[in-house]
């Protein structure tokens, strides 16, 4: 967000200086070139998006590929295919048409009989009945969160999509790709011409008095943070990665294998180079690359991902940005600033509204 914001205000012919805490531009979408592969070095990061500005614009700097994302369920060593689709239900129950398919699911929603849902495993089973939970939700969801489904709130889930037709393309928007030599590119484009420090934590420089510097401030840091956690700090989920060099070509054939039961510790498997490399292609490389991704609480000094939409922090986000709107000159924007999940379309989209208003 900061550097598509960053981009048009130095089209407008505005100065700027943008401010990284890590030794690079780009947050969360850096990538490091490992064995000629592009990785993503903090989770997948997949370009999807229904809004022709959007895709118009990111595709103006670098072209994007042909990558659609068809991740994969292993639970148990069986595989199944994501989103909920014909496949899956095959895979399933064996069935081959989208009417058995439905009533085998209708009737394990009416077995369970869940009319008012109280927690997520109550929401769940309402919706896709036993099968479907057990295997590919209740578990993973658990890895995810930490709790088990039954303490969780229902609203975390609010609907799962059931497909009735073979396909296996996780989004339904018409846009999707990864830009063609990887997020660098793009980032670097969007920043060419900008001034840009890294290795700076605002929150600690002389920056953090940022009137002596700019009439204006565009803070994508965490909003908690940018108060010194007057009132308290605001819950994350955490994802660690170990990523590995491996000595085959193809790993698991395909960019993202989930792993939905206790008996594996990680959530998911990525394979960075079937992101960028199709086909015959991916075996011009003798070596691959994989990180497995690990959820746990965030604790400080750790990596935010994942807000924690509990009543707790909702009320506690509610008095923070109470005093956000106290700044003068600031906008906070952004995943950590508005302690909300961001894809990154959307981020472009709201980095474009947001310099709407402000010109």
């Amino acid at each position: 967000m900061g550097a598509t914001f960053a981009y048009l205000a130095h089209q407008a012919g505005k100065r700027c200086l943008v401010l990284e805490r890590r030794p690079w531009t780009g947050g969360n979408v850096h990538q490091q070139l490992v064995e000629g592969i592009n990785v993503h070095q903090y989770g997948a990061h997949i370009f999807h998006t229904a809004d022709r500005r959007v895709w118009d614009f990111v595709n103006g700097f670098v072209p994007f590929n042909r990558f659609t994302n068809s991740p994969l369920a292993n639970y148990r060593g069986r595989q199944f295919n994501l989103p909920f689709n014909m496949n899956t239900f095959h895979q399933m129950w064996g069935v081959t048409t989208p009417d058995e398919a439905r009533r085998i699911i209708e009737e394990q929603r009416r077995q369970v009989g869940i009319v008012n849902p109280r927690n997520l495993e109550e929401q769940a089973l309402s919706l896709v009945g036993r099968d479907i939970y057990e295997a590919l939700i209740k578990e993973y969801t658990e890895k995810q969160w930490g709790r088990p489904c039954s303490e969780l709130p229902a609203f975390i889930i609010k609907r799962l999509p059931l497909r009735f037709v073979y396909d296996n393309n996780y989004f339904n928007d018409p846009f999707q790709g990864i830009p063609q030599g990887g997020y660098n590119m793009l980032v670097d484009a969007l920043l060419q011409g900008v001034e840009c420090r890294t290795g700076i934590d605002f929150a600690h420089s002389p920056y953090r008095e940022w009137q002596k510097y700019a009439c204006r401030l565009f803070f994508t840091g965490a909003i908690d943070e940018y108060f010194d956690f007057c009132l308290g700090h605001l819950e994350w989920r955490t994802v660690t990665f170990r990523t590995r060099i491996e000595d085959t070509s193809n790993y698991q054939g395909n960019a993202v294998v989930n792993y939905t039961s206790h008996e594996v510790p990680y959530t998911r498997v990525i394979e960075h180079k079937h992101f960028e490399t199709f086909g015959e292609d991916v075996y011009r490389n003798p070596r691959t690359v994989v990180s497995e991704e690990y959820c746990t609480e965030w604790k400080p000094g750790m990596e935010p991902y994942y807000p924690v939409n509990y009543e707790r922090n909702m009320k506690l986000l509610a008095r923070y940005q109470e005093l956000a709107r106290q700044q003068e000159g600031v906008v906070f924007a952004g995943r950590l600033a508005e302690y909300k999940y961001y894809d990154m379309a959307p981020t472009v989209r709201r980095a474009m509204e947001l310099w709407d208003t402000q010109k």
